[in-house]
């Protein structure tokens, strides 16, 4: 992300899709088919003309489906990939999840279901004696550790303290590439209206039963009608680290090294505008799990939480006792998800406050969490992206005319600015941006799609539902450092080369 003058505010852009490699939109691989038909056909043309039509028309037939494509940039046998996924789920019933001492899972716990059922979670204490939970990835080699911050409001604050703000978040995204063993960050933003819990603890604790009537009958009007409207507002950094295969390093080692490390973590937050931060417990974790699956008992939590100094809530009864996938939506307990994934980013040049308007909480929702996923990319890997992407569009301009020369032209600046940028010291990271809005039932659904399309409408994105992979798309925007890249059935690589 690279920040541009402005007379009054800075403006910020240079995001870019990274090329991929091959002729037009038929990828490597359809490149190879491509070139490999052409030449199985000229052989068999050979023998008979009616051979070599034999060959290239299904040749022709496979490779069609590479080059229709939809708008975040996915084929037909991807798209197909997905049904035929669904339709397997669907088959075994792994859709449905039933827990609890009534289910057939053993143990009789409510585990969380889908991605997050070979999960475990285990607790440290950092260089400063505060607890933090490290989430254990059984069977990838994974840990997590979720950061919680309350990030400082941007209202009534000089434009060029926020420019200091985004050029720190930047550095820190940046310092990212050179965290060792680091694979991914997600941010979640996650809001809420108030139950007015907490004003309820605060104020009526404190007035004394000798106050007059009118005196108190106003206290207990504030505390009733405050809450309806005001919001909660929490922001999870989670950082996902893997151990170097065949590193047999035990838990309490990996637990002793993350602490050492959330100190420098926190400080760059902090620089950032990220208020005060401190990292999770492996109870907060679980509180956050639970309230995820089952919004209905957010007041209890918080209540167990500020009024009894905890609720003691264990990983496995973090999770729904039922949960239920639908193609287009997530039924869980005492709530209804349905979650979009980003398909474009905003165009051009934008300013800090481009996703101010979906990061505030909206109305008519339970819960919300707006996830931003980083994939922090080694300095060497970003040397070869910036100039393999360099001499594409180089290729581009050269050989278009008109306004396809023109097109690649800025193409051309935008990457010899990326290049300098790269080579002067700055990170390369991958995002993306995925989107969760929880009701109370299917019927108002329609309703939030709509609030959700306004929403991007103002941050000047694109967004689409994640429709047949609604659970794992639910779980990705939670601050459990699940990294969807890590968990697709067909290799990133092999998917680029498509």
């Amino acid at each position: 992300m690279t920040a541009h003058p402005s007379v009054t505010h800075p403006t910020y852009g240079n995001w870019r899709r990274p090329r991929r490699p091959g002729l037009g939109p038929f990828g490597m691989l359809g490149t190879v088919g491509v070139f490999g038909g052409l030449v199985l056909t000229l052989l068999f043309s050979l023998i008979s003309l009616v051979a070599a039509v034999v060959v290239a028309v299904p040749v022709a037939m496979a490779l069609t489906p590479l080059v229709v494509r939809t708008q975040d940039g996915r084929n037909l046998y991807q798209l197909l990939a997905v049904r035929v996924g669904w339709r397997r789920r669907r088959s075994k019933g792994s859709h449905i999840y039933v827990s609890g001492p009534l289910s057939q899972r053993p143990g009789g716990r409510f585990r969380p279901p889908g991605l997050l059922s070979r999960v475990t979670v285990s607790e440290g204490h950092d260089a400063y004696g505060r607890p933090f939970g490290v989430i254990h990835h059984n069977g990838r080699n994974m840990y997590s550790i979720v950061l919680g911050c309350e990030p400082d409001g941007g209202s009534l604050v000089d434009p060029d303290q926020v420019d200091v703000w985004v050029a720190s978040w930047g550095d820190w995204l940046a310092r990212l590439a050179h965290e060792p063993d680091l694979k991914g960050a997600t941010v979640v933003v996650e809001t809420a209206p108030d139950p007015g819990t907490r004003l309820a603890l605060e104020v009526l604790p404190r007035v004394s039963p000798d106050a007059p009537p009118l005196a108190r009958s106003v206290m207990e009007e504030v505390v009733r009608t405050y809450p309806a409207a005001s919001s909660e507002m929490h922001t999870y950094i989670t950082l996902t680290y893997r151990m170097p295969p065949g590193n047999k390093r035990a838990v309490e080692e990996i637990i002793a090294d993350l602490a050492i490390r959330i100190p420098g973590l926190l400080s760059g937050l902090v620089g950032a505008g990220g208020g005060s931060a401190a990292p999770l417990s492996a109870e907060r974790i679980a509180e956050v799990t639970r309230v995820a699956y089952d919004p209905a008992v957010a007041s209890d939590v918080l209540h167990a939480r500020t009024g009894q100094g905890g609720t003691g809530l264990e990983w496995e009864d973090a999770g729904p006792a039922a949960a239920v996938e639908t193609v287009g939506a997530y039924h869980h307990d005492s709530g209804v998800s349905r979650t979009w994934q980003l398909t474009l980013a905003p165009r051009g040049t934008v300013r800090s406050g481009v996703l101010r308007g979906m990061l505030e909480p909206a109305a008519g929702t339970r819960r919300k969490r707006i996830a931003l996923i980083y994939r922090p990319i080694d300095p060497a890997t970003s040397a070869r992206i910036v100039e393999s992407d360099r001499r594409a569009a180089q290729f581009m301009a050269s050989s278009g005319r008109g306004m396809v020369q023109a097109r690649a032209a800025s193409e051309i600046a935008a990457t010899e600015q990326t290049a300098a940028e790269e080579a002067s010291g700055a990170g390369l990271v991958e995002f993306s941006l995925m989107a969760t809005i929880t009701v109370d039932s299917a019927e108002q659904l329609p309703d939030a799609a709509v609030t959700l399309r306004n929403l991007q409408a103002g941050a000047r994105v694109s967004m689409r539902p994640a429709d047949r992979m609604q659970a794992a798309a639910f779980t990705c925007t939670l601050p459990l450092g699940i990294l969807p890249w890590e968990y697709v059935m067909i290799p990133r690589d092999l998917q680029e080369a498509l």
